[in-house]
């Protein structure tokens, strides 16, 4: 899927949305995000099987035009789950497997040894390469097993280590700055990244407590620093685009944040209210699109932010006042939003600034409308 800066992914319930959601996810993962590894994560969700595809290996043109029945045959190519995204100056690639009977890589010199951990995903393969496009030529190290390698000022290749668990990524276990500073620039690429999917706005949210604050240029993916979040906002020069934020949602509305012994929580006074409304009286709505303002006014851009759903709880006259925050975010960092709203689509089109991806299914495939097979990046994914 090809990305200009401000991208709305729609389709259908079970079009595949939230699969690409996770895929973001797991990639942030293998640069060690705080919610741990991508192993880990895998594992967490029901093993590497719970990503694998479920329909046949190959699909016939009759399968397509459903004059056959979809059928599977023998599997032939070995199981993976390949990951990977390409920016203009860097790009990763991991490639995550089962071990080989029962065994896993991982002694001294890379031999094979028996493991009570048989069912947890591996490792094989990872790739970091320059520019846009995937090509061997264009590699810079190379992750295959427990041995990484650097390709050197002349072309030859270089060992930068052979001890890399099949548990771990070389996003978090290389860590030369004077060798191999690609890899760092791409970990930290991705551990720059955020996604926000469903905020806590139940009656016991962290959110609608008065929490200790401390300065918060960026806001938890729990929304529980809120209230420190939009005051960081204030006295970060962003006063203008905060009020506005709040006026265009709520005309008249004014944004308070009360600070009592460190502890922060924020109030909303309303017209004809004679006192502010404290963040336990708020609606879900209300509290939600105030973790949006703080989320995407930022005062430090990422790479890439994902919003999964936006548009939860709110109700359809707050869409405008969304699809403008999100526009202007747009404009700082590379925004993926994941919705099937509507209002909130309508609301982006009018803008002219995003890209739209309409997800659908064919024969049980995830499928972009309107890119044919052989459009897209050249992809050549690395041989185990």
């Amino acid at each position: 899927m090809e990305l200009h800066g401000l991208d709305l992914v729609t389709g259908s319930n079970g079009s595949g949305k939230s699969s690409l959601y996770r895929a973001l996810r797991l990639l942030s993962e293998c640069a060690g995000s705080d919610s741990g590894n991508v192993v880990g994560s895998l594992a967490r969700d029901g093993g590497l099987s719970s990503t694998l595809w479920a329909g046949p290996e190959t699909i016939s043109v009759d399968m397509r035009r459903g004059e056959a029945p979809v059928q599977g045959t023998v599997r032939k190519e070995s199981v993976n789950l390949k990951l990977g995204f390409s920016g203009d100056d860097f790009g990763y690639l991991v490639d995550l497997g089962l071990p080989v009977s029962g065994f896993t890589f991982g002694d001294d010199i890379g031999r094979p040894v028996p493991s009570a951990f048989n069912r947890d995903p591996e490792i094989k393969r990872e790739l970091v390469f320059s520019g846009p496009v995937a090509r061997p030529g264009a590699v810079l190290v190379d992750r295959n097993g427990a041995v990484a390698r650097l390709r050197g000022e002349k072309g030859e290749w270089v060992e930068l280590s052979r001890r890399l668990h099949a548990y771990e990524s070389m996003l978090t276990e290389v860590s030369d700055q004077d060798r191999a500073p690609e890899v760092l620039r791409v970990r930290d690429m991705v551990r720059s990244w955020r996604f926000y999917d469903h905020f806590r706005t139940d009656h016991e949210a962290p959110a609608r407590q008065a929490q200790i604050g401390t300065r918060t240029p960026v806001l938890h993916h729990s929304g529980s620093d809120l209230a420190a979040a939009l005051q960081t906002l204030r006295e970060t020069g962003q006063d203008g685009l905060l009020d506005a934020a709040i006026g265009n949602a709520f005309p008249g509305s004014r944004l308070r944040i009360a600070v009592v012994d460190g502890r922060f929580s924020v109030e909303l006074q309303q017209p004809g209210m004679l006192r502010a409304m404290a963040a336990a009286e708020l609606s879900d709505g209300t509290l939600r699109y105030l973790m949006l303002v703080a989320a995407l006014l930022t005062p430090r851009p990422p790479e890439l932010m994902v919003l999964n759903e936006p548009e939860t709880s709110l109700h359809v006259d707050l869409m405008p006042a969304l699809a403008q925050l999100i526009v202007q975010a747009g404009e700082r960092s590379q925004l993926i939003v994941v919705s099937h709203s509507a209002p909130l689509i309508a609301a982006l089109r009018e803008s002219g600034r995003v890209h739209q991806h309409e997800l659908y299914k064919d024969v049980g495939e995830t499928r972009i409308k309107d890119l044919g097979a052989l459009e897209g990046p050249p992809w050549r994914w690395p041989r185990r």
